[in-house]
Order: structure tokens, then sequence, then C-alpha cells
């Protein structure tokens, strides 16, 4: 069996690329893992964003931002482009990995429920966590989410909050043993994560996760569960595309940007051409957006020809850098890649789109 993944552990303004290094390249094999054995670009897809919730270093799962009330809620979403069904939770803080209730929606929206009911697409707060518990969706305490580095990263912005004087480097303790600098005009509140997947049968799938915007207001609902926002994947007999968004969520969702990226590239001679003239267009030139402000976006993005067994997988952004891996059933290893804007551009001002063609043994 075969089949190709991609992740990314969000667009930003990325300081060490080595803490994402590893745990990119551990979802890949994952992923793979289960798509050699004959799983779904489904499982794979939950799989390998199951196992960047719950490293630590990314802005979902375990280690999400925290909200100003200083509790994580988490956002997540997938998509199935075999049958188009998406499910997505939001603002759950009691479901280990938020990715997997998403999943469980999704899944759910293939049969009605009792006395002709339509199943829910999006479930939030306690009902989610109710629902997940019942589902057997594992459960785990609040507080348990929180990370050291969420914590300390959460007092230094709060403490900055009205503070009209410069912001500069400070030295948070996050243990007795273990202290960072973090600079506030530097550290990226963007380390989203996400997949996007296709198996051997051509069937593709995206998701994604997060835990939002560092001191959100609690209850804000992101673009990680907004339909046409966060994620997006379509088949067909001649093309499957998918890909997953990071960035300023609330821009995502006023320019429904994954289903726009996936719409574009169904209709384009050459994805690359394509991103670009949607990032552009549709994203740092929308209507929908203020244009006098730097708009922050990124998107993982794959594209594959059934009837040649190929495709690509392409990664496009306007912050300064993102990070993303990828791997197919006949690599050996995953390739990691740390993207940084071209120092010529402007973050929030334009973008930059990169690619790697790929090719399945079916």
């Amino acid at each position: 069996m075969s089949g190709f993944v991609a992740v990314h552990t969000g667009a930003g303004n990325i300081l060490d690329e080595t803490k994402y290094q590893r745990v990119i390249k551990e979802a890949c094999i994952a992923a793979t893992d289960i798509l050699k054995n004959g799983g779904s670009a489904m499982d794979a897809c939950e799989a390998a964003i199951i196992r960047l919730e719950n490293c630590g270093n990314t802005n979902a799962g375990f280690g999400s931002n925290l909200c100003w009330d200083g509790y994580v809620q988490c956002d997540a979403s997938i998509m199935n482009g075999s049958n188009l069904h998406f499910g997505a939770c939001t603002n759950v803080s009691t479901v280990k990995n938020p990715i997997q209730l998403a999943r469980m929606l999704c899944e759910g929206q293939e049969r009605m429920l009792s006395m002709e009911r339509i199943p829910p697409m999006i479930m939030a707060g306690t009902g989610a966590e109710n629902f997940a518990e019942e589902m057997g969706c594992a459960m785990i305490d609040a507080s348990a989410m929180i990370s050291s580095k969420a914590k300390f990263t959460y007092t230094h912005y709060k403490s900055k909050v009205g503070d009209g004087a410069k912001v500069t480097s400070t030295k948070i303790e996050s243990n007795p043993e273990q202290s960072e600098t973090v600079d506030a005009a530097e550290v990226s509140p963007l380390d989203t994560v996400g997949a996007v997947c296709v198996d051997s049968t051509g069937n593709s799938a995206a998701g994604c996760s997060s835990g939002g915007l560092i001191l959100k207001v609690p209850g804000r609902v992101g673009q990680a569960a907004t339909y046409g926002a966060g994620c997006w994947a379509t088949d067909t007999d001649d093309l499957s595309v998918a890909t997953c968004t990071t960035g300023n969520g609330e821009y995502l969702m006023k320019t429904f940007l994954a289903k726009e990226i996936c719409t574009d590239l169904f209709t384009s001679d050459c994805a690359v051409t394509s991103l670009h003239k949607t990032f552009k267009s549709k994203f740092l030139e929308s209507p929908f957006l203020p244009a006098d402000q730097c708009l922050y976006g990124g998107a993982l993005s794959l594209i594959y020809y059934p009837k040649n067994n190929c495709g690509e997988v392409l990664w496009s952004h306007t912050t300064k850098s993102f990070c993303v891996g990828y791997m197919s059933t006949q690599q050996k290893t995953p390739k990691f890649v740390y993207s940084p804007l071209p120092a010529y551009s402007q973050p929030g001002k334009s973008s930059v789109v990169n690619g790697h063609n790929f090719h399945l043994r079916v």
C-alpha cells in the first residue's frame, strides 16, 4: 500500500526550527506507517496531528496558548476529500486530542441520528467534551493541558498588556533548573499544526488543530474549527486536492482561504502560480481585510493525479518562516523543510511559494 503525507507546525516568526524538526519527522513516520498497512488518508492525517498535539512545543493540544483567563481552549477540524464530510470541535479544554473528536464528528456525518435528526458537524465547549467522553475519546484534566512553556509565555504577555513602555527581552523561569529568554516582538503565536494526506486509492484528507491566539478571549472560535477556513479536501476521478492553513485566524475565516486555495488549484495548470495568485488576490489584497495591516497566513497544500500516480506538495506563507515536513511510503526518512520569506520581502505584505513533486508506486 502507498500514500503521501505532509505536516506543518505553523507559519510565524520561528526562532529555533530544531524544536519542530523531530516531531515533524515523527508525525510523518506515524502517518506513513498507517498508510503502508492499508490505512486511509483520514487515519494517517489524524495520527500525524495527534503526534503534533502531544509534543508540547506546538500551539495545539498539550502546550496550546492560554486564553485571557489562563486556561486552554482548543479548536480542531478534519475533512474527507472522498465524500466531502467535515467535522470540527471548538473551545474544548479536557479532550486530550481535539483532532480525535473532530474525526468522530466527521465520520458521524455518514448516518442520521434517531428520529432522522441531522448529526452535528461542529460541537463546542462542555457539550463537545461530554460527547467526546461518551464516544471514548481520551480525556484529561484541564490543568494538565497547560505546559510550563505556555504558562510562562502567558505570564510574560499578560504583564505587558497596557504597558506603554518598550518591550524588551525578558527572562522567564519555566522551572528552577531551566530558563529561556523570550522577546515579545519575536515569539511566534502562530505555531498551529496541520496535515494533508493522500492514500493508495487517491483519496485525500486535510486536518488542523490549534490553541488559538495568545490571550484570546475565552469562547473565541478560530479558523481551525471553521468550515472553509482551516482545512479543505476534495477528490475527483482525475484530481485530489487538500490544504490546511495557519496564521491570523480571523483573516483566514473572512477569506475562506482553505476552500479558495483548493478551488483555484482545481482550475489551474500550474500549482505554484495558482497559490501565488490566491494569496495575492484573495488574501493580501482581499477587500474583506484591512489594507493598512500586515496579514499573516500560511498554507500547506497537496495536489495528486490518481491516473498518473503523481502529485505535488506545496507550502506558501506571508510570515517570516514556516516549518513543514513530508514523506511518501517509498521514502526511508521524512524530509524536513525550514521555509524563510526572502530577505527582500516584507512579512505580512508579500508571500512565497515552494514545493516538491512526488510519485507513488501503486
